[in-house]
């Protein structure tokens, strides 16, 4: 990428300065402020390159530390919430590679294929453990044609010309918003805010009480699981039970407007990186996943001293409700 300023200067240099009616003198003047002005330029093009070349290689390194399944011409990166499709196209045979129309036929064909690749891999998310989006969109015609209709919507992200004229299109579909609406269990309802009723009868001693139990609430701002070592396998729509298989988390304990817009749970590759989440970032309580329960695999099985340090507070706070939840993974 730095030769990229080089070539710059060198184009620059080939310009040519008129030589009519200029004095030598002059000439060497205006000749040494161009070569001034044209080094200027070429430091600032291969600043800008490396810059640029720098921050792909920071993206490319962060999406290596995120959760990321893969497949065939693409993949899921749990992390981030992203479903990535890519197609790659050929030019026409009896057109020239590089001529215009045969550039965006292999555009045009590279991008029908992108989206049929990332309906493919939309149709293999996993919803819970039970169950995969082709499951759910394969129950109605309507509800394929509304899960094909959101695929549709997916953007190009990226366009990768190669030099013998093949075209690369890349995808992205977000996991949250619209597609989370469609295909998360209808079990997560709504849950409105509850409204606190002010007592202005109250004894000073039940208003102390009352401060404590909201200070004690506080407490944590979310669950940070490992289920590293215990193949786990995310989804959309996880669950956490005790050794009794008795539900800590799931459907039935989060706002669906939370779930919608964030998911359930956010996956990351290590403790640490989980801990300062946004999602649970403060004071997250840190659970051991045991094992994960019989053919669920998206079901993580906790100790059940865990799961009553849960259960002491759920009643009391909204961390639940809100999806403040962490998973950690391999």
């Amino acid at each position: 990428m730095a030769g990229f300023g080089i070539k710059c200067c060198h184009r620059l240099l080939k310009i040519t300065i008129p030589m009519t009616c200029l004095s030598k003198k002059r000439h060497r003047m205006n000749t040494k402020r161009f070569y001034g002005l044209a080094m200027k330029i070429c430091l600032c093009a291969a600043v800008l390159a490396l810059c640029v070349w720098g921050s792909h290689d920071q993206s490319i390194a962060s999406e290596k530390q995120d959760v990321v399944e893969t497949f065939a011409h693409g993949h899921i990166n749990w992390s981030s919430g992203l479903l990535i499709s890519s197609g790659t196209a050929a030019p026409p045979v009896k057109k020239q590679a590089k001529e215009p129309q045969a550039l965006e036929e292999a555009l045009a064909n590279a991008h029908a294929l992108a989206l049929k690749n990332m309906r493919d891999i939309v149709l293999e998310t996993r919803v819970d453990s039970l169950s995969i989006v082709r499951d759910i969109a394969s129950s109605t015609d309507i509800m394929m044609a509304k899960v094909e209709s959101l695929v549709k919507g997916a953007k190009a992200v990226r366009h990768a010309y190669l030099s013998d004229g093949t075209v690369e299109v890349t995808m992205q579909m977000p996991i949250y918003g619209g597609f989370a609406q469609l295909v998360l269990p209808e079990e997560i309802k709504q849950i409105e805010p509850i409204k606190t009723v002010s007592n202005k009868t109250g004894t000073s001693e039940n208003m102390l009480q009352e401060s404590r139990s909201d200070i004690e609430a506080e407490t944590y701002t979310g669950i940070v699981v490992d289920a590293r070592g215990i193949q786990f396998t995310p989804c959309m729509a996880p669950v956490i039970v005790d050794e009794k298989t008795r539900e800590v988390y799931g459907s039935a304990f989060v706002s669906r407007e939370f779930a919608v817009q964030h998911g359930m749970a956010g996956y990351a590759r290590d403790m640490q990186t989980a801990g300062q989440a946004p999602r649970v970032s403060g004071n997250p309580l840190m659970v051991k996943g045991l094992r994960t329960a019989e053919k669920r695999a998206s079901a993580i099985v906790i100790s059940n001293a865990d799961a009553s340090k849960i259960k002491s507070v759920s009643e009391h706070i909204s961390f639940l409700k809100k999806c403040r939840v962490m998973i950690v993974v391999d």
